[in-house]
Order: structure tokens, then sequence, then C-alpha cells
């Protein structure tokens, strides 16, 4: 089988720090090369991939202001398209732009949605292709664009040999992730400060919530019982999760998959999350950490996280969560498109 992988290119694949489409897309690659399978990537020109790589973006469009991100991101989708009749399939990692030629293919195209319908913008024109073939990262996922024609459930998977194994934590909280109003890090400070908990912050500040940052997180960062270090590699990224108590993953919208809830547990690190999008299937609630409802149930549940056997947290990730099923998950989909 013959494969066109059509990837993000905000960053490099694989990411060097922030970048949770860009790690899927890379940990697919590499597992679909190792299987055997003829890949091609389509992403920026310094990713790093065992497949066929295949580039018309020099450079991360999040790391250079001077490429302009429609006309390279146009160029880019369209260059995987030109090329569609080398291959049995192509699969469209890059949102919504990467469908609107779908029907034009000589090949059957796939998409998965990483949580890009969330969009109102993007669901204007996913429901123009409806009857295109998609996959959700979650069954919470679904509920956002519900008339789609969704092929598949494949949950995100990650390298579990990559995260080291469960030991004893320290006492402080963790919160990874962007910091946006949407991904909850104003509640995450109150839990720290509610339950006298350090709260280590690792993440990027996009652009767009630089104003939010200053307002209404900054007062809180004093570099002792608030620390901010910005965003970090895997490796850094598995050391803070593994040594933290519990990563607080209190989130205000519907979110299609939270990676880092599943690369916590992998390290053995319990998560407390909101009962929105897919958490309740991410997380086993009382087993691998808490599913709350309110705030006050963050705050009650960082007391009974001493009772998590962090051993589980891990087989859990391991039962569903691997990269390994992630591509077997993502072959079935091919398999049964391709008849």
């Amino acid at each position: 089988m013959r494969i066109g992988i059509l990837g993000p290119v905000a960053w490099r694949i694989p990411p060097r720090k922030y970048g949770g489409w860009e790690n899927v897309t890379y940990l697919l690659v590499e597992g679909l090369v190792k299987r055997g399978y003829d890949v091609t990537l389509f992403a920026t020109a310094d990713s790093v991939t065992s497949a066929k790589l295949e580039s018309i973006v020099p450079r991360p469009l999040e790391e250079d202001s001077s490429l302009p991100p429609r006309v390279y991101e146009t160029l880019h989708i369209v260059n995987a398209y030109e090329k569609a009749k080398n291959f049995d399939i192509l699969h469209n990692n890059i949102g919504v732009y990467g469908t609107v030629l779908s029907k034009l293919s000589p090949i059957p195209v796939l998409t998965t949605l990483h949580g890009s319908a969330a969009e109102s913008d993007s669901r204007i024109i996913y429901t123009r292709y409806k009857d295109h073939p998609y996959v959700s990262i979650s069954n919470a996922e679904r509920r956002i664009c519900p008339e789609l024609n969704y092929i598949s459930t494949v949950y995100n998977g990650i390298d579990i040999a990559s995260a080291p194994e469960p030991t004893t934590p320290e006492d402080y909280l963790l919160f990874v992730g962007r910091l946006s109003p949407d991904k909850g890090i104003h509640n995450a400070i109150k839990v720290s400060l509610a339950t006298g908990r350090r709260l280590i912050i690792a993440g990027i500040i996009p652009k767009a919530n630089e104003e939010y940052y200053e307002k209404e997180i900054s007062r809180y960062v004093d570099g002792r019982n608030i620390i901010y270090i910005g965003p970090v590699d895997p490796v850094n990224r598995n050391r803070l999760m593994n040594k933290a108590y519990a990563l607080l993953h209190l989130v205000e919208y519907e979110e299609a998959f939270g990676l880092t809830m599943a690369e916590a547990m992998a390290t053995g690190c319990p998560v407390i999350g909101n009962n929105r999008g897919s958490v309740p299937e991410v997380v086993k609630h009382g087993e691998t950490g808490f599913v709350v409802n309110t705030l006050n149930e963050a705050i009650e549940a960082i007391d009974k996280v001493k009772f998590i056997d962090r051993k589980k947290c891990r087989e859990w990730v391991n039962q569903r969560f691997s990269a390994d099923q992630m591509v077997s998950g993502y072959i079935e989909v091919y398999q049964r498109l391709l008849g």
C-alpha cells in the first residue's frame, strides 16, 4: 500500500517542543514505515522522518514570520494533491483546508479531524463535504459536527517506551499546554492556591492570548509557588510529569483529545480533568485520576490522588493509547476505504 500523509506545517515533524498534531503524525508515519508500508510525508523541509519527505514549506510557519501562512499552507496542500496519483490513499492531517480538494482527487482521501471542526468557520466547509470519510480522535469529538461521515474513531497514540517508569512523586501540581482561557490555566491556579501546592506551568503563550496572560495570569506567577517555565521538549516534559503529584487538565471547552493527559498517565502521573469533551474517555475515574464537574470537586480530588496506583495509570495508557494501537487503527481504516 502506498500512503501519502498530508501533515501539518505549523511546527516541524516531530515537534521540537510544542506540537500535538505534529507528534501524532510523526508516530503514525514511523509506525507505518516500520510495518513495511510505502509512505510519503508532506511536511516542513526540516522534518525528520523514516518515510519519503516531500516539502514545499522550508520552515515551520509558527517559527518563521517571513513565510505567509495562507500562501505556504495552500502550496503545501496543492502539492500533495498534485502528487496524489502516486499513492493508493491520501491521509489528511492538516485540517479543514486539506479536505476541499478531495472531490478532485483520483484516489480516496481520509481526513482526521484533530479537533478542527470545533471552529465555526471550519464547520461550514466540513458540512459542505460531509460525505467525505472522516476519523474522529474520540467519540466526544463527533458531537461537535455529528452530520459528518465518520468511518472510525482512532484515539491518538503516544510513544510509551520513551516515558519513564512510574516513581514516587514530588508535591507539585503540573499544567502542560497552551496558555489560553479554554485550556483552563486559571482553574489550575485556583486549585494551587486553594490547596497550597506548588504549580508548575509549561507551555506556549499564543500571540492571541498574550493580553489574557498579562491581565489574568501573570500576577500569580511568582517563581516560587506558581512557576512558569515556558514550552518544554518531550524529554523534560516527561520528567516533569513523572515527578508531578498530579496533572491539572481543567479545560473549558469540548476538547477532542487531550494528548497531555495520556502522556502524563504514561509516566504514572494521575490526571484531574473537567468533565468536558474527551476527558471521560481518556481518564478512568477513580483509577487513573478524577473526572470532576466543578472547581470544588477538583480541589477535593487533590487529597484523593495519593490513593491512585501510578503503575495502573501507565497500564491504562498502554491498553488504550499506544502508538502501535493507533497505527493498527489507521491501517484498518485504509484497508476499508480501499475495499
